[in-house]
């Protein structure tokens, strides 16, 4: 059996001139989290969109378990569980009647499919409201209630499109619970523009603006690579801008300027404490890189709309 269980090679996505995908490449690896993080517009979607069969492809190849989605789309999902955006449950129907239906695609018998969907409510603490209709249930209740529809079939590959978007922190951390419980033994793909989201459950991502990967590899790599270890974030009028990377001349670092705010990314912030000491003038904040200093260094800090 392949460990690689999903394949782009120049993969592009044009829609009428727009550019939306521009030749990326990535591999997906059996029984991984890979995330896709990005800003609103990246690609995201898209891409995954083609990985599901639901856009065809432009330019280049694409394999899912070793299948071109283009010619096997049925084989491919039916090993394969989706969690969409946007809730597409049927508002007419019970929690446990959306699972029930949905078990008809995949030719699950009525019994298997009733106790299958009693043991999917368990999994996401929702048995409780299972006779209940689609339009009482909260946000985050719903967001849950995707997550057990897309696991009806017992699926290899699961894709997640922004998982816990809108979910208040609560809901977002159960969530992320249940996510890391599938890992063992299943493959989830997963786009999301929330830092936290992709440093607790990734195990590798790519970092994708404009249609094309900026970079790749484990959070680890990836905050050793553009940030260092420490950040710090200091406050200055222009003035005082030269003055203070004077003071850290002799330190190693990067610093990036944003606005009224510098930031320094550096492994020796013991140092830099020292240095500034004396420095008064300028209000500071340190504190450990995260993911979100890398994306913002390398997808930029202006406003997307």
């Amino acid at each position: 059996m392949s460990e690689i269980v999903i394949k782009a090679v120049g993969l592009y996505k044009d829609y009428f001139g727009f550019e939306a995908v521009k030749g990326i490449d990535f591999e997906v690896r059996r029984a991984e989290c890979f995330g896709i993080l990005g800003p609103n517009g990246a690609g995201k979607t898209t891409t995954m969109n083609m990985v599901q069969g639901r856009s065809p492809l432009s330019g280049g190849e694409l394999r899912v378990f070793g299948l071109d989605v283009g010619k096997n789309p049925r084989r491919i999902k039916a090993r394969m569980g989706v969690v969409p955006q946007e809730n597409n449950l049927d508002p007419d129907l019970s929690v446990i009647e959306n699972l029930r239906v949905y078990a008809r695609y995949f030719d699950i018998p009525k019994k298997p499919a009733l106790r299958k969907a009693e043991e999917l409510l368990e999994f996401i603490s929702l048995l409780e409201k299972k006779d209940e209709k689609i339009t009482s249930l909260s946000g985050g209740m719903k967001r849950r209630l995707l997550l057990a529809r897309a696991l009806v079939n017992d699926p290899e590959l699961i894709i997640l499109d922004e998982p816990t978007t809108g979910l208040d922190p609560q809901a977002r951390h159960l969530v992320w619970q249940k996510l890391r419980g599938l890992k063992a033994g299943r493959t989830l793909a997963l786009t999301t523009h929330n830092m936290a989201e992709a440093a607790q459950l990734c195990d590798r991502l790519v970092i994708m603006d404009n249609g094309k990967i900026l970079d790749e590899g484990t959070p680890r790599e990836l905050l050793k690579r553009h940030v260092r270890g420490s950040v710090f974030e200091f406050t200055v009028g222009m003035e005082g801008t030269d003055d203070l990377l004077a003071c850290l001349n002799t330190i190693d670092h990067e610093s990036e300027t944003s606005g009224d705010t510098i930031f320094i990314y550096t492994d020796e912030a013991e140092a830099v404490l020292r240095e500034i000491s004396s420095f008064t003038r300028v209000g500071f904040v340190h504190r450990q890189a995260t993911l979100e200093d890398v994306f913002l260094k390398l997808t930029g800090r202006e406003l997307r709309e």
